[in-house]
């Protein structure tokens, strides 16, 4: 299993994600352009130490990355048409999130290869990427 961030925004997010990632011994893709200029330092508070434990491979768009992806890619979303707890993952799933203040483009939406729901209460508008990960 991987996770992929779609052209994320927020380094703090990325190294949360990735520190989480490693934990779990899933590999990270990330997909760019990224709202930050990436390196260690950036990353260093979130991720701590686990970003040299990481397995993080950086593509540099959509299409790279797509070219690069043997499993299914999985688009965590709230438009999602499988509820999170009915999901059933493969070991080659690729777990697709979008940045935190756009999401995915329609397009990618549409090319995902399953989406998920991730449930949110009504009243509440969004919920932190490094947060809403399965």
């Amino acid at each position: 299993m991987r996770l992929a961030l779609h052209e994320p925004d927020i380094a703090g997010n990325v190294g949360t994600l990735i520190r989480t990632a490693t934990c779990f011994g899933v590999a990270v893709d990330l997909i760019e352009p990224m709202g930050f200029p990436y390196s260690d330092r950036a990353l260093a508070r979130s991720a701590m130490d686990y970003a040299a434990l990481a397995d993080v491979v950086r593509h540099a768009d959509w299409d790279a990355f797509r070219a690069a992806t043997q499993g299914r890619i999985v688009l965590a979303t709230t438009l999602g048409a499988i509820p999170l707890p009915e999901m059933v993952f493969r070991p080659d799933d690729v777990i697709l999130l979008g940045s935190e203040g756009a999401g995915v483009p329609e397009a990618i939406h549409d090319a995902a290869d399953i989406r998920v729901r991730v449930p949110m209460r009504n009243g509440v508008r969004s919920l932190n990427v490094a947060h809403r990960h399965p």
